[in-house]
């Protein structure tokens, strides 16, 4: 009795085969609205670019206390840090919402979700394959806005040390590992948004419901952080610690808020994507 036999498989199938990573990254590329969201992040930079030429760069004067912003044509790296600061509280969100949310509902929207599951893929690794494709196309966002800023600001400020908003600066070299480190805890911050956006994907066939729903809650979670009435409760919105990475442009690199707000965003993926897959398991396709 061969392999396949023995575990109830047609022979020559194999099931962790079926729907190639390569595949379903090719289909999601192809994508319009891949190319669009592409397009906006990667212009977002040269739109600020443009405003502070426009109105004669940033301007901390009056204010008590230097910010990011006044900072934002001292150098490349400068600018890259400004734009991850102006993007990481909603825009950064639309496109983890959006290839996360399009991932089965879309397939449902086009009624060719019960094609490929009688292909036959097996729903777990239908989830997997396209999870793992959302993410990696939710990190390429998040990488493509900081790359494209510290290039578009080197050429338009030069190329220089970081200087901080509290003091000081940091050489170029550490500047760009203290930004790295930054874009890292972005992505991860964003897993929250990300499961919420997988999970409501399984549950609807409506792809914009998804998509939707997650930024609308992410949106609620930010609202319900301003409210100071919740007092340490807010300690387990993720949304209390989308701004941690700040910490990483200070003269000492300060991990405690990063480490805190890794592991809420990381336990709240890890719940959301559970929920998905234990619910798409049982549930009946007719789509």
């Amino acid at each position: 009795m061969t392999a396949a036999a023995a575990l109830g498989h047609a022979p020559g199938y194999t099931p962790g085969r079926t729907l190639p990573l390569r595949v379903e990254a090719v289909r999601q590329l192809k994508r319009r609205r891949t190319l669009v969201m592409g397009l906006v992040l990667a212009a977002l930079p040269f739109v600020l670019i443009a405003a502070f030429a426009i109105g004669g760069g940033p301007d901390g004067a009056g204010n008590d206390r230097i910010t990011l912003m006044d900072t934002a044509t001292a150098s490349g790296a400068n600018f890259a840090a400004t734009c991850l600061f102006v993007s990481a509280g909603f825009l950064l969100v639309i496109p983890v919402a959006l290839f996360c949310g399009d991932t089965v509902a879309s397939e449902a929207g086009w009624s060719s979700l019960r094609y490929l599951l009688a292909a036959p893929v097996p729903r777990a690794r239908l989830l997997w394959s396209k999870l793992a494709v959302a993410l990696a196309f939710s990190a390429a966002a998040m990488l493509l806005l900081p790359l494209v800023a510290l290039a578009a600001g080197t050429v338009a400020y030069g190329w220089g040390p970081l200087k901080l908003p509290t003091g000081g600066a940091l050489p170029a070299g550490d500047a760009l590992l203290r930004l790295a480190v930054a874009v890292a805890f972005v992505f991860v911050s964003q897993l929250v948004t990300a499961g919420l956006a997988f999970w409501l994907s399984t549950r609807t066939d409506a792809p914009l419901g998804a998509v939707g729903g997650a930024v609308g809650l992410t949106i609620v979670g930010n609202v319900l952080d301003a409210v100071t009435a919740l007092g340490d409760w807010r300690a387990f919105l993720p949304a209390h610690w989308q701004f941690a990475w700040a910490d990483a442009l200070q003269p000492q690199l300060e991990w405690a808020g990063m480490v805190k707000g890794a592991s809420i965003s990381l336990t709240y993926a890890v719940v959301l994507c559970a929920l998905a897959f234990r619910g798409f398991a049982r549930k009946d396709i007719v789509s």
